[in-house]
């Protein structure tokens, strides 16, 4: 089982920023896509941004699109979440997950992802 823990959320006014971090616990992280999906409450889980095995292609929800950005360093078995202008609508439980494989069928799909971390929140005040 790959073990994912998210990082790195917590309170930030509206228009500021946070970077999210989930490690991985295997060396074969790098056979994974990976993504970062949110939930508000009383909302269904979203997609927000993916990545690729090697990073090469990047994916992002329209709503995120041009504020956050995903990386990834598969040597550090570590892929992040830049959140930059951040808005009280990206108030939410932050979730990092890995796919089933190197190459999914709809990197932004909730299905196509196998393994989830524990979530961390974030807040964004108005």
């Amino acid at each position: 089982q790959v073990q994912l823990v998210e990082s790195g959320g917590g309170l930030v006014q509206a228009g500021g920023s946070l970077r999210l971090s989930c490690a991985a616990s295997e060396r074969t992280f790098s056979t994974y896509a990976m993504g970062w999906f949110r939930q508000a409450p009383g909302k269904e889980r979203k997609s927000v941004a993916a990545i690729s095995w090697n990073g090469g292609s990047t994916y992002y929800a329209d709503s995120v699109k041009g504020r956050f950005t995903i990386s990834r360093d598969n040597a550090k078995r570590t892929v992040w979440l830049q959140m930059n202008s951040l808005k009280p609508e990206d108030t939410a439980d932050y979730y990092c997950a890995a796919g089933s494989g190197p190459i999914l069928s709809d990197y932004l799909h909730e299905g196509e992802y196998k393994y989830w971390g524990q979530g961390t929140q974030v807040t964004v005040s108005s």
